[in-house]
């Protein structure tokens, strides 16, 4: 197929949207009505270590101007430094992958209440039940709930407070979870006819990994996100020619898990979608 056979239509898309399945408030009607009040022509759904949201943010979004693409969010270790890897256009319907997803939400579960554990013996009153209550029951459970459910047991201010206080990397009551290698990650996605993307470089100091996770097959690189300025999204253009990079960006929403809806704040073109497409259909299909 060659780029003038590719829609190319103008207008924003937003290719890194969580729903209630992982650790966002909104379910996957809320998503989908979200995104079109917001004009967008595409999201990706990108759960972390979860698939359960898709097929419901398709049912939602037929016969509606919204295309909706299959995502991952995966979480991997370079030196100690947990980034996020982010898979587009995968087969969220392998049964290998399932039962891997699987797996990872088990350590999850195991982590959190671990989390509780060191909060009680600091003195904070909160219960596993107050935590897992506010995950959907097939989702996966994330410091994102737990920081809700402090908030609301009025243990802390305010989400920041919550992961500033004790949950965030490297404070009192912070656990690590089970995660994957970067190149089983890679691999994984790859496996599963996506592309490989880096999540938000410039919210952690990732520039130095890149390389080694080019190496692994990453393909691409998260330049716009609601975290990045013009100046920081600018520097990774940048980086992405350098490598040959495909581009890719989103919000990151989690629905009003962290304020307010963010859903379409990253104005990310349609003509990126459209680029992806073709860098996908280049790896698989050529």
């Amino acid at each position: 197929m060659s780029k003038k056979e590719i829609n190319s239509d103008t207008g924003f898309v937003d290719l890194h949207v969580h729903t209630c399945f992982s650790d966002s408030t909104f379910s996957p009607q809320e998503v989908v009505l979200t995104a079109q009040e917001k004009g967008l022509r595409a999201i990706a759904i990108t759960d972390h270590d979860c698939i359960d949201g898709i097929s419901p943010c398709i049912r939602a979004a037929k016969n509606k101007p919204l295309e909706i693409i299959p995502g991952i969010e995966l979480a991997v270790e370079v030196n100690n430094l947990e980034i996020h890897i982010i898979g587009l256009f995968i087969d969220y319907k392998a049964a290998w992958f399932i039962e891997k997803l699987k797996e990872i939400r088990g350590s999850r579960e195991s982590r959190m209440r671990k989390m509780v554990k060191k909060l009680n013996d600091l003195g904070v009153d909160i219960k596993e039940q107050d935590v897992f209550v506010l995950k959907h029951d097939r989702g996966s459970v994330g410091r994102l709930h737990l920081a809700r459910a402090l908030l609301q047991k009025k243990a802390v201010g305010s989400i920041k407070e919550a992961f500033g206080r004790y949950i965030g990397e490297n404070k009192p009551c912070y656990v690590k979870r089970m995660i994957v290698s970067p190149q089983e990650s890679i691999r994984m996605i790859k496996k599963l006819g996506g592309i490989p993307i880096l999540a938000h470089p410039g919210m952690q100091a990732t520039d130095e990994f890149i390389p080694e996770l080019i190496g692994y097959g990453l393909m691409g690189i998260e330049v716009y996100h609601t975290n990045h300025t013009e100046q920081i999204s600018e520097h990774y253009r940048k980086l992405a020619k350098k490598y040959n990079l495909v581009l890719s960006g989103g919000s990151d929403c989690h629905g009003i898990g962290k304020g307010y809806p963010l859903i379409g704040k990253a104005k990310v073109p349609y003509q990126i979608l459209d680029n992806l497409k073709i860098a996908r259909q280049k790896e698989f299909v050529d």
